[in-house]
């Protein structure tokens, strides 16, 4: 009996201090009595089935389909997934200068920073490293890639197979800073190009000086390239939108049926420049941070945006901290850009009989006004003032990219091949033939997303008895000269994506966005327009 009214105590006393934490919840008996139900059902579970359990797996299972849920934002984090998150966003870890990745199963270079000690020591990207300090990486499971970190000026011992030829070396471990501009340049028409790809801490220090530069140099305009930048700091978007925009004025602000995290965001500095005119290039990879950036200074029509509509991410993450240094990065609230729009393109409340959230539809987007009294609209990311659409979406192109195809081709050609320069550099149709029969002996075109549903289906035809298996071994030959033909149809610009990932190869990260900047016809389109100076202010007012 005691233990009883002891046990009725505590939960009381867990229930009180529930209620007085979360005081703004309307609903916390129904919360307490979930959590107990919860509670009994997994300690049940743990002490009286049949085989033995693993509890942390067993709450792993239980946490993701409840997070699913929700949103995709708002995830759990093992303690190395927090230490790992807060070395990113710090943007320096303590590395040997290199990106790897698991491939295969394999532990994989992807990229060598220029000037580093991997790079010093002739570790090139599609390397293999096979051991670390005496460890074989098929063992190490998990914890592979941190081993490769660890205190700054020492060294680590790797074993890595260099197109099949395996080598020793010590490398030592430096602090790398990633820079969040990779690339400045002034043009020979006066335009000036800064390129940003990530918003770290030194994000707004970095465009700052770069823009005082190309100041300096009296540009006649910027361009700022946010295409394929995912986002990160909100600070640092709003320091960088103060470096265009006066002093005091609202930059974003976010909103939340909590009281506490609604939260107007002003500039507090003075501007570098309030004249030089600007273009803000954005695809469907510019988000979050990015979406901010793009979409406060068209509303403030400081900038005229050119590209593709953006992603749409405009949810706010806070990350909570969790026992045993783990933790939760829940979504709190909306960001709104100045005009009032929020640039959230899915409605995670929506979804479809299979549970998938629906996109506002374009019926559903609601109109806004700039400070010039132009027409934007929200509900789906920030939409360009002037659309590019010669580079046509294709699922084709991105599927063959994500198949490692390009990055394995890449990894021969750069093996057995030399680039003098960025400028000349055009790979032959002999070689783009070459990348098509590469393309036809892989696993790409045996083992593809589509073949895999095929023979998903074929099996449900055979436990039907269903006698059609020349009929799917037709259609599986169709397939394949399917994909042969759009080879050849998406040629410049598979092309293209070649040429950039070899002369990443050869010239680094600095080298792909000099090649950009050659070809790249957004970056041309938003020259021409700086250069018209008529053109551009009849757009902004």
């Amino acid at each position: 009996m005691y233990k009883q009214k002891q046990k009725i105590g505590l939960f009381s006393i867990a229930i009180l201090t529930f209620v007085l934490t979360t005081a703004y919840k309307t609903d916390y008996f129904e919360i307490a009595k979930q959590i107990e139900l919860f509670t009994t059902i997994f300690k049940e579970i743990n002490m009286n089935y049949v085989d033995k359990t693993s509890p942390s797996r067993l709450m792993q299972a239980a946490l993701k389909p409840m997070l699913l849920e929700l949103d995709p934002y708002t995830t759990y984090l093992s303690e190395q997934d927090v230490e790992s998150a807060r070395m990113n966003q710090s943007g320096a870890y303590v590395g040997i200068g290199a990106k790897v990745e698991i491939k295969k199963n394999k532990l994989i270079v992807t990229e060598v920073f220029e000037g580093l000690p991997a790079d010093e020591k002739g570790v090139r990207a599609g390397d293999e490293i096979i051991q670390i300090d005496g460890n074989y990486v098929r063992d190490l499971k998990g914890v592979a890639k941190q081993l490769l970190g660890g205190k700054k000026n020492s060294s680590v011992k790797v074993l890595i197979s260099s197109n099949g030829v395996e080598r020793e070396i010590n490398v030592k471990r430096t602090g790398v800073k990633p820079k969040a501009v990779p690339v400045v340049k002034l043009f020979d028409d006066g335009v000036g190009y800064i390129a940003l790809d990530r918003f770290s801490k030194t994000a707004s220090k970095e465009v700052e000086s770069a823009l005082k530069l190309l100041v300096i140099d009296q540009t006649k305009g910027i361009i700022l390239d946010l295409r394929n930048n995912p986002g990160g700091l909100l600070q640092e978007a709003i320091k960088i939108v103060n470096l265009f925009i006066p002093k005091g004025q609202l930059v974003v602000s976010t909103r939340s049926n909590i009281e506490s995290y609604n939260q107007e965001f002003v500039t507090t500095k003075q501007p570098v420049s309030l004249e030089v005119p600007l273009v803000v290039l954005i695809n469907k990879n510019s988000a979050s941070a990015s979406e901010i950036v793009a979409g406060a200074l068209q509303d403030l029509d400081r900038a005229v945006v050119l590209g593709k509509r953006s992603f749409g991410k405009g949810l706010v993450q806070r990350p909570l901290p969790l026992p045993f240094g783990s933790q939760l990065k829940v979504t709190i609230s909306r960001y709104f850009t100045p005009s009032g729009r929020c640039i959230q393109a899915t409605d995670y409340k929506k979804r479809s009989v299979d549970g998938v959230a629906k996109k506002f539809e374009k019926e559903e987007y609601k109109a806004y006004k700039t400070k010039n009294g132009r027409t934007v609209y929200d509900g789906g990311g920030v939409s360009p003032d002037i659309y590019y659409d010669k580079d046509k979406e294709s699922n084709f192109i991105e599927n063959l990219i994500s198949s490692d195809l390009v990055f394995d081709f890449t990894n021969n050609y750069s093996y057995n091949n030399h680039v003098k320069d960025v400028e000349s550099f055009k790979l032959s149709d002999k070689e783009f033939n070459n990348f098509k029969e590469f393309s036809y002996k892989s696993v790409y075109f045996s083992k593809g997303k589509i073949l895999n549903y095929l023979n998903g289906f074929s099996d449900v035809l055979k436990d039907e008895e269903y006698e059609v298996e020349n009929e799917l071994k037709v259609l599986e030959k169709g397939l394949e000269r399917s994909r042969k033909k759009l080879l050849v149809k998406y040629k410049e610009e598979i092309k293209a994506t070649l040429e950039k990932e070899i002369i990443r190869r050869f010239f680094y990260r600095k080298g792909a966005y000099d090649y950009f900047t050659l070809k790249d016809e957004e970056v041309n389109m938003a020259r021409d327009l700086l250069n018209d100076t008529v053109k551009y202010f009849d757009i902004i007012k």
